[in-house]
């Protein structure tokens, strides 16, 4: 079954708390990347780049939801929806880049390791940690309805976790003079991303080519649309994801009664028991029913 998404915010509040988080995670970006070339610390480098990709995805997921809203026209007769779920993998393929440069510098800082300021790393990384909490905070509601929220929301509670990592390595300077855990929890940090962004990246690529929900059990909604009194057989069925929290369906409906009552049926059924947004079905009678059809597709 697809997700029952009942968490519903204000648009223009929404708006307002995106706006901050985007606000708190470049002020934090610049001051991380400062300290992180000052005290020499490529893993709170790292973290920065991880917070500048937050932002900019914000900023990418701000301007997908205004564009979103705009109604359906002569162009884009489905509407514009879909313009958050390419802000998606905008997104993500981003991340994706960012986590393989990420190992390559941390390989390159393995080989050649260079001094770091533990005090300065761990403050810097203090306040990082406060600030991807407040992100996470302001975009927590939204990430419930909302792939590109939700991906937001995920990183920061990711950036979190890197700024402990960081603060564990600027310890870990400062009291052993460790300085490959630098390069170390480099790898951790490009890691994750790289893990969370393959995760999170199948969904998005899954609703650009149509698929049918992940939850949705295809041969039961089959069933359930050949027990409705009046229809013989369903063939060329098609079921794909609109948006990430819309369904649509097609279909030819074999029946042998009353047109209009089996259509009305059906209809009620699908959005009743399977949360199918939009139905369209194409009912025929068995002597005008498609040669030979395939039930899923047209072959």
């Amino acid at each position: 079954m697809p997700h029952d998404h009942h968490h519903h915010i204000d648009p223009k509040a929404g708006d307002a708390r995106v706006a901050w988080a985007i606000a708190v995670n470049m002020g934090l970006t610049v001051v991380q990347v400062i300290g992180g070339i000052l005290s020499g610390s490529l893993a709170l480098i790292a973290d920065a780049l991880h917070n500048f990709s937050d932002a900019i995805s914000l900023i990418i997921a701000f301007a997908a939801r205004k564009i979103a809203r705009r109604p359906a026209d002569a162009s884009m007769t489905f509407g514009y929806g879909r313009a958050e779920t390419v802000a998606a993998l905008i997104n993500y393929t981003t991340l994706i880049i960012i986590g393989l440069y990420l190992l390559y510098e941390a390989t390159m800082r393995v080989f050649a390791p260079e001094p770091v300021d533990g005090w300065l790393v761990v403050w810097i990384a203090a306040v990082a940690l406060i600030v991807d909490l407040v992100t996470a905070a302001l975009t927590y509601t939204m990430s419930k309805s909302s792939m590109n929220i939700r991906a937001a929301f995920l990183h920061n509670l990711a950036d979190a976790l890197g700024s402990v990592a960081v603060i564990i390595a600027g310890t870990a300077i400062l009291l052993f003079d460790w300085r490959l855990i630098d390069p170390l929890i480099t790898f951790l940090i490009a890691g994750y991303i790289l893990w969370q962004s393959f995760r999170e990246i199948g969904p998005v690529i899954r609703v650009l080519m149509q698929g049918s929900p992940p939850e949705l059990d295809v041969n039961a909604l089959l069933d359930d649309m050949r027990s409705v009194e009046g229809v013989s057989s369903v063939h060329h069925l098609h079921v794909w994801m609109m948006e990430e929290n819309q369904t649509a369906l097609s279909a030819h409906i074999v029946t042998e009664t009353e047109l209009g009552t089996t259509r009305n049926e059906l209809k009620s059924m699908l959005k009743s028991k399977h949360e199918i947004a939009e139905s369209f079905l194409e009912l025929e009678a068995p002597s005008d029913a498609c040669d030979h059809p395939h039930t899923i597709g047209h072959g």
